[in-house]
């Protein structure tokens, strides 16, 4: 199975928004640029929702249906281990091995030999086209990969082959996800992680390393951008090198996991895949329920009522909210507003304080953030939640539309 050059990951907490996504993507295309796009949902967020993968599948499924979308489309099993990937196997053809977790496990003796010796075939030196720096292959910098990195690995293929089992070989898309950590995967790591995962046999097609600079939820990127763009140049001439030497899919392109809305690095990384005409897959995680609730504000006074009870039982239970996204959420509360002050706002005010628009004098990061992780709250309200996204669907999804074209797909396409 081909997930095509360039591959979106579209997140939808409450799976209302497939047709407007899929206009985007439709846009996109009728602009001469090919997107595939890839309906995203974690475990996580199928818990908090009380969800169920099925769901995910029937609203690709009714998107393609109704807009008669003839290309590729995938559904992400997101974020899945060996302990919750069974609840996705029959409804997903894309899976994200998230193997973030065994980072650092020790391995045993017998596979740390066996990674030592299929190394020995690279000698002493590696040197890859394009990056100045050859890797100088050392007994303590295997031994480093190998405690880092190894049983990782091992756990990936392990996920693979489960997943091989039932659904079987070329059925479906793999991704290897390695994120979600504090510590960034350097290039050269990056290259001894391709090898362990060719020595897995895994067929990987996209990988998802953890990149320098914070990725947090709904908001730009934060940290060295010069950095950034250093490493990933130089992760893109690493895949490209892996993929003739080790014999990986000649379509394995780098993931990154924005956490949405990395608008900063959005031009780094489309004048690098541009300079060296290589793919990317790309993951806005939930931006589409952000602008679910910028849809809600500017729709009526009960959708504007809606939106701020959402903003006010969110700030009331921050602590609850926010715990399951500490790694990847820097809320400011000091810059939050009193709901007293918010129950006073326009919807448009609202709206402004929330959509992302750099520059503009009523955005808040932090209230963006606090909505972000709020989507539990939503969820809770069932129908009055749900039935003002059918009532308010063409203003609803009139934003979700507009995001993913204006902010995210022009940006990555320079369309």
């Amino acid at each position: 199975m081909k997930l095509g050059k360039y591959s979106l990951g579209i997140g939808d907490r409450f799976n209302h928004e497939g047709k407007a996504q899929l206009k985007a993507i439709i846009k996109a295309k009728n602009n001469g640029v090919d997107v595939t796009p890839v309906w995203n949902k974690s475990n996580r967020e199928h818990n908090i929702v009380h969800s169920e993968p099925e769901g995910t599948r029937i609203e690709a499924d009714e998107a393609v249906r109704i807009l008669e979308w003839e290309d590729t489309y995938c559904v992400d099993a997101d974020h899945i281990n060996l302990t919750n990937v069974d609840r996705f196997i029959d409804h997903a053809d894309f899976f994200t091995l998230d193997v973030a977790m065994y980072i650092g496990n020790e391995s045993n003796a017998a596979d740390v030999e066996e990674f030592f010796e299929l190394c020995a075939v690279l000698g002493d030196k590696v040197e890859i086209p394009g990056i100045n720096e050859p890797i100088e292959i050392t007994e303590d910098l295997l031994k480093s990969v190998a405690g880092k990195y190894l049983a990782a690995v091992k756990e990936a293929g392990k996920i693979y082959r489960h997943i091989v089992a039932r659904k079987g070989v070329g059925n479906f898309v793999t991704e290897v996800s390695m994120d979600e950590v504090e510590t960034p995967q350097t290039p050269v790591e990056l290259f001894f992680i391709l090898k362990m995962i060719a020595n897995e046999h895994i067929p990987v097609q996209t990988i998802a390393p953890k990149f320098t600079g914070r990725f947090n939820k709904g908001v730009d990127y934060v940290g060295d951008v010069a950095q950034f763009t250093k490493e990933f140049e130089q992760d893109v001439l690493v895949i490209e090198y892996a993929i003739s030497e080790f014999g990986l899919p000649d379509d394995l392109k780098l993931s990154v996991h924005s956490g949405s809305d990395k608008f900063t690095i959005y031009p780094v990384m489309a004048e690098i895949i541009k300079k060296y005409d290589k793919g990317i897959h790309v993951k806005t995680a939930g931006t589409t329920w952000l602008e679910e609730v910028i849809g809600l504000a500017i729709s009526g006074n009960e959708g504007l009522e809606v939106a701020k009870e959402i903003y006010t039982n969110a700030l009331s239970r921050k602590d609850e909210l926010c715990a399951p996204y500490a790694d990847v959420i820097d809320i400011n509360d000091s810059q939050l507003p009193a709901p007293e002050e918010v129950e006073s706002w326009t919807g448009e005010k609202f709206a402004n304080t929330l959509r992302h628009i750099s520059g503009h004098p009523d955005y808040n990061p932090n209230f963006r953030q606090l909505i972000h992780v709020g989507y539990k709250v939503a969820a809770e309200m069932g129908d009055k939640y749900t039935g003002l996204l059918k009532k308010y669907a063409d203003v609803v999804g009139g934003c979700v539309e507009e995001n993913i074209y204006d902010r995210h797909l022009k940006r990555l396409f320079n369309l």
